[in-house]
Order: structure tokens, then C-alpha cells, then sequence
């Protein structure tokens, strides 16, 4: 059997590109719980786990041992795993509606805006009536809304056809703009500097359960939206005329998508800063291996997303320690030159 057939089984497999991301994705969630400053050995992670699901109880178990996988590596891993899993989802659904590899949450400014929405909430200390602390997350997925129909209105006023190129355009300039008002509230910020100046650089540490439970409800909602829509991203695949006369309600659909991927964007910039290329590349590395059907690219883009990210978070509080380089700079050193090669790659097939 030649490569390219092993390759076509492969790619056609139903079971196999799931069980190899979910594979990749237990490994990942064991190094990240096992690797640090103590070494932590698979058997006693899975008695903790064991003890933790009521499943076994053991009183072998170190206290600090206990205390360090639950309290510390334990969250921080499965909030990586969350954030990793909304940016790639939501860059798969974004790249897919557009029908562009370039379109990602922070090309179209949905990024920049969640991170202003969670810069204000910083900057002026706020804690809304009800919600409390989910302030932060409600507030950046609001700002993100509300960026993301801005560059729409904005492209429509430009261009009635509302382009790729010029969404993406305009996307960029909101960018830019918001940007340059986070840099003022920077200028202008005192105590509140430092933290937000560590928050942007992003970092998923000494978060806790708390921001595991706070970005938690907003996944869930946002991926079940973009599941129910696997079937719709694949007929605009093939462009919005095709798609109405395949029964498809285009206007509703595109709403409903980039309501899902803003509310997956806004949690994730709210509970970890601004972490680039997670939704650019991974989504893009994996409709090059397992093709482009959004049945099956949604969700394998977020499962490697949720793998990728536990990774580079290893990565960033090792490669250094004790030292920790915030998470935005690994992926970013990563994720520019995977993407130059990519690129590269597709201009030299043209």
C-alpha cells in the first residue's frame, strides 16, 4: 500500500483522526499535570484522579503531592485545554464562513475588542450587580460582539457585497484602533498596570478553578453553536448562492456563527489575555491533514487546540524556570514561522 493510499484510509477513517487527536490530547494533559519543578509519576495522577471522581481511595497519596496536582496543575491544565479549545474552534468556524485562511478572531478584531471589554473591567475594578464575577467574561464577550457587527456594519457602508478581503481589512483597522485605545488606558492606569500589562501578554497562571468554572458555560454554549452549524459552514464553503438554493437561511446562519465564535473569543481573551496564532494555525494544520469537512474540522481543530495549548504552557513556565515566559509568546514564536512556511508552501502550488 502506497503512502498516498494509507494517507486517503487514513483521512477517510471516521474513527481514527479522533482517536489520534484525543490520544495526543491525554498525553498532553499528562505531561502538563506530571512536568514541573516535582515530578509527578502517571500512577499517582491517576490515583488522585481516582480519589477525585470517587472511584478509588488510597491514603498513599502525599498531601502536598495532592495539594499541588489539584490546587495548581490541575486548573491550570484544564483551563489551557478550554482556551485552546475556543480559540481553535472559533478560528476553524471564522476561516470557514469566510472561506479564508487568514481569518482568525484577532484579523478581525473580535480579539482586540474582548480585550478592551476585559482592559475596562480591570482598569476601573468593576463588579456588575448579579453576575459578579462573571463581569469579566460577560464584558469581553459583549465587546466582542459589538466589534465584530462594527467591522460588519463598517464593510457594508464600503461594500455592499461585503468581500473577504474587505472584511478582513476593515477588521484589521478596527484592530489597530483598538489597540491603540487599550495602549491609552495603559498610559493612564496606576496599580492596575502591572496586571494588566501580565493579563495582555497572556497567561493561564495561578488562575484556579475559578476561571475554569468562569470560561467553562460560555465553551460549551459556544461549541454546541458551532456543531449545529457543521452543515451550513459546508454549504457556504462553496459561496452564499450556492448555499441558499441548498435550502440554506444565509443571513440567520452567518449570525448564528459568528455569535458562537465571538462568544468562544470573548471568554477565552477574558479568562487568558491575548494569545495569538492558536486559531490562525491549528485549524489550518488540520483541514491540510484531514481535509475540509467542518463535521469533522471543528471538532479535531479544537481537540489539537486544547492539546497544543496544555503544550506550549509546558513549554512556558519550563523552558525558563524558575522563571515563566507568558503563553502568548510561545505560541506566537511557534505559531509565525508554522504559518510563514504554510503560506509558503500554498503560493509556491499556485
Amino acid at each position: 500500500m502506497q503512502l498516498s493510499s494509507i494517507q486517503k484510509y487514513l483521512v477517510n477513517n471516521k474513527v481514527f483522526p479522533y482517536f489520534f487527536s484525543l490520544a495526543i490530547l491525554v498525553f498532553s494533559i499528562y505531561f502538563g499535570i506530571s512536568i514541573g519543578t516535582l515530578s509527578i509519576p502517571i500512577s499517582t495522577i491517576i490515583d488522585i484522579f481516582g480519589q477525585l471522581f470517587s472511584l478509588s481511595k488510597t491514603d498513599d497519596i502525599d498531601p502536598m503531592v495532592y495539594n499541588i496536582v489539584v490546587s495548581i496543575r490541575m486548573p491550570r491544565v484544564f483551563l489551557a485545554m478550554l482556551v485552546g479549545f475556543s480559540l481553535s474552534i472559533a478560528g476553524s468556524a471564522f476561516q470557514g464562513l469566510l472561506k479564508n485562511p487568514l481569518a482568525d478572531p484577532f484579523t478581525l478584531g473580535v480579539s482586540s475588542g474582548a480585550s478592551l471589554g476585559a482592559v475596562i473591567v480591570l482598569f476601573l475594578g468593576l463588579s456588575l450587580p448579579f453576575i459578579g464575577r462573571f463581569t469579566l467574561p460577560v464584558l469581553s464577550i459583549i465587546f466582542a460582539l459589538l466589534t465584530l457587527f462594527v467591522v460588519l456594519a463598517f464593510t457594508r457602508l464600503i461594500e455592499r457585497k461585503m468581500s473577504v478581503e474587505t472584511i478582513i481589512l476593515t477588521g484589521i483597522i478596527f484592530s489597530s484602533f483598538l489597540g491603540a485605545v487599550i495602549s491609552l488606558l495603559i498610559a493612564l492606569s496606576g496599580e492596575e498596570l502591572r496586571q494588566i500589562v501580565v493579563w495582555l501578554m497572556g497567561s493561564v497562571s495561578m488562575r484556579g478553578w475559578v476561571y475554569v468554572y468562569m470560561i467553562l458555560p460560555f465553551t460549551i454554549a459556544g461549541v454546541i453553536i458551532l456543531l449545529l452549524n457543521c452543515k451550513e459552514l459546508n454549504a457556504l464553503s462553496f459561496g452564499e448562492e450556492t448555499a441558499q438554493q441548498l435550502g440554506v437561511d444565509v443571513a440567520k446562519r452567518k449570525i448564528m456563527i459568528l455569535i458562537g465564535a465571538s462568544l468562544l473569543t470573548g471568554s477565552a481573551v477574558a479568562v487568558s489575555g491575548t494569545i495569538g496564532f492558536v486559531g490562525l494555525v491549528i485549524p489550518h494544520i488540520t483541514r491540510m491533514i484531514w481535509g475540509p469537512d467542518h463535521y469533522k474540522l471543528l471538532p479535531i481543530s479544537m481537540i489539537n487546540g486544547g492539546a497544543f495549548l496544555i503544550l506550549a504552557d509546558l513549554v512556558a513556565r519550563t523552558i525558563i524556570a524558575p522563571q515563566e515566559l507568558p503563553i502568548g509568546v510561545i505560541t506566537a514564536i511557534i505559531g509565525a514561522p508554522v504559518f510563514a512556511f504554510i503560506f509558503f508552501r500554498n503560493s509556491r502550488k499556485r
